[in-house]
């Protein structure tokens, strides 16, 4: 009972919309109406500004990491995983938002931030790196999501302790979710292929610009 009882806030957790929320409360919009008339950070970032945006990410990704963390604070003996996950769905399904939410990228990084800040701090280097190079969010998070799954494998292998044992369910969450992103981006990806996708003013663009 208890365990359904704290998956239950965990979903909770990753339903609050963060950027709806900041826009109707300080900026009275609501962010579904503009850009890509998407909830995320990216979208917050286009509509409402640098600061705004900042804020909605730091609310996306903690809050998939608190609930990553609920079974370490009630101390039950489950894999921490489940939690995360159960929050990134929050997330792209809100109740408080009509069911219709982001992307799961923040919220995703926030489940891996509450399982192993090193693989964490691993993963957010090589995403800064991607945006640097590319100046899209969009190519970025699809690179990036790959680069993680994969990561899973591999870095076990190495013996660096960023992931030391290998955990079959980190593997399959990361796979489900790099699908789940990219189909999230398909519309992304046949912009990229057009060359029409928006960048942002980070990066190798900014410099050639």
């Amino acid at each position: 009972m208890e365990t359904a009882m704290l998956l239950a806030v965990a979903y909770f957790l990753g339903s609050i919309p963060s950027g709806v929320w900041i826009g109707k409360i300080f900026f009275k919009k609501d962010i579904r109406d503009f850009g890509s008339k998407n909830t995320g950070t990216t979208n917050t970032f286009r509509v409402l500004g640098k600061k705004a945006g900042a804020i909605v990410f730091l609310m996306d990704l903690l809050k998939g990491t608190l609930a990553t963390c609920l079974p370490m604070i009630f101390h039950l003996e489950i894999n921490p995983l489940w939690f995360g996950l159960v929050a990134v769905i929050g997330h792209t399904l809100p109740i408080f938002a009509g069911f219709k939410g982001g992307k799961a990228v923040a919220t995703s990084g926030g489940m891996l931030l509450g399982y192993s800040p090193q693989f964490f701090l691993y993963s957010l280097i090589f995403f800064i790196i991607i945006l640097y190079i590319t100046s899209m969010v969009s190519a970025t998070s699809i690179i990036a999501a790959i680069f993680v799954t994969l990561s899973t494998i591999i870095l076990p292998l190495t013996h660096t302790g960023i992931l030391p044992n290998f955990n079959w369910l980190l593997t399959i969450i990361c796979f489900a979710l790099t699908c789940y992103i990219i189909y999230r981006h398909r519309e992304n990806i046949i912009r990229i292929k057009n060359g029409t996708e928006s960048r942002i003013s980070f990066g190798l663009h900014k410099k050639s610009s």
